[in-house]
């Protein structure tokens, strides 16, 4: 696990060397928790696990964050600075047998008079028993659980597990701290790297926030022959760009789309080709983008802007036809068109309050002057008897009610003024003024019409 160290090159003792070569990432790994740079949120004074070690009261923690951000590594700084025994476990790789030997160790330890800090590495791949199985071990002190997860504790950990441990959010190294790593590596091999300014930002930006993967790149091109200096452009060509961190299923997949969604909601058409743009890159399926996409047009949009669902609908059919990465321009050019349209979802309240009132009235019949009576019986029964064809009144109107008897006319569809919406909320508002004469006895309006 990499790290950043809190002081410059200069100030940190030269490492001594070693017989056999170990990974840059091993050989960079601090020391103390001071070397520790990055996470101030968690590590400094007044940070929770700061302020955990100055009084003395450390407890069970989870750590929350992407890979290469240093969880592994504090774990451990934290067992040698509080005197606790270190022992690692993945979830990956141990079941219920690894779990009891481990808890049966840690025991026995204990009636040493030395307690264990287990790191459980990806905790959130044990199951719910699995992770039951940890309870009554932290709660009498035979362990002080200290969990990894890259995965949203709130969605992979039970609710016991979450109240007997604090959950401490790790964060992607920046650009700062990274280049400071990269020296600090420059250090360690003894000579600088021949890579310029644009080539040094470049090898930043590869390594997306993770300085594991940075210590790995800076490997990589440490072991190159010598020669000239290297530019981004031929520090590109040599390397690979390493892929943007993305789950398709996970928490980083509805982080994005909520982002594209809420950019597209907020009429910023760069935000929202932002979010698309990282979602495509990460290797999203179009297709899932061009159904979300349609969405926002008729949940955001709605009546404001009618066109906007027929061009999502276009841009669907147009990515179906072309693929990628043509087809994907298509959707692009749907995501400014609705970040730039009109917004509106009343026709999403009124839809969504409709459905609330068919739920509580269940089974009430439609009023029988609106049923169709193609039998005598039905005839008899009053089926069809007094139905007002609208077509036959003044303005196509016949004011007659529509909804079950008894029942309270509702109100669901509230357009707002903007867009195409501005005219159909005349066309209500008119409406409403005729069925109130029509209901009242009088004649047509006095305004001659929508």
């Amino acid at each position: 696990m990499a790290d950043l160290f809190d002081s410059s090159p200069a100030d940190l003792p030269a490492r001594a060397p070693s017989d056999a070569p170990r990974p840059l990432a091993d050989r960079l790994r601090p020391r103390t928790l001071a070397e520790v740079i990055g996470q101030a949120q968690v590590l400094g004074p007044e940070a929770p696990l700061g302020a955990m070690i100055e009084g003395g009261s450390l407890s069970s923690l989870i750590f929350w964050g992407p890979p290469g951000v240093g969880k592994t590594t504090i774990a451990r700084l934290l067992a040698d600075q509080t005197d606790l025994h270190f022992e690692q476990i993945s979830a990956i790789f141990s079941g219920v047998a690894e779990l009891k030997k481990v808890f049966e160790a840690a025991k026995l330890r204990r009636r040493t008079g030395r307690g264990t800090l287990l790191f459980v590495d990806e905790i959130h791949r044990f199951n719910k028993a699995q992770q039951d199985s940890f309870l009554p071990h932290m709660e009498d002190g035979t362990i002080l659980l200290v969990g990894a997860t890259t995965e949203n504790p709130s969605f992979e950990l039970n609710a016991a597990l979450l109240s007997r441990a604090q959950v401490l959010v790790l964060t992607r190294l920046g650009p700062a701290d990274l280049e400071r790593l990269m020296q600090r590596a420059e250090q360690e091999l003894g000579r600088g790297l021949p890579l310029d300014g644009g080539a040094r930002d470049a090898l930043v930006e590869m390594a997306d926030g993770d300085g594991r993967a940075l210590l790995n790149l800076i490997e990589q091109v440490a072991a190159w022959k010598p020669g000239d200096r290297l530019d981004r452009a031929k520090l590109t060509t040599r390397l690979t760009r390493r892929a943007a961190k993305y789950d398709k299923s996970g928490d980083e997949h509805y982080n994005l789309i909520s982002a594209l969604h809420k950019s597209v909601r907020g009429s910023d058409p760069d935000a929202a080709l932002y979010w698309l743009g990282r979602m495509l890159e990460g290797g999203e399926d179009p297709r899932y983008l061009a159904r979300r996409i349609t969405r926002m047009a008729v949940e955001d949009i709605g009546l404001a802007d009618p066109q906007a669902q027929r061009i999502c609908l276009d841009a669907w059919e147009t990515y179906e036809r072309l693929g990628s990465p043509e087809g994907e321009l298509a959707l692009a050019q749907s995501v400014i068109y609705l970040a730039l349209a009109p917004k509106s979802n009343a026709g999403y309240a009124a839809y969504k309050a409709s459905r609330a009132e068919a739920r509580k009235t269940g089974s009430e019949p439609p009023p029988k002057h609106i049923l169709n009576a193609p039998t005598k019986l039905m005839k008899e029964q009053g089926y069809g008897s007094g139905y007002a064809y609208d077509h036959d009144a003044e303005d196509a109107f016949s004011g007659q009610t529509y909804f079950p008897d008894g029942m309270k006319r509702g109100i669901y569809y509230l357009p707002v003024d903007r867009g195409f919406e501005r005219d159909l909320k005349k066309r209500v508002e008119w409406f409403a003024g005729l069925r109130a004469r029509r209901e009242a006895g009088r004649g047509g309006p006095e305004d001659g019409g929508a």
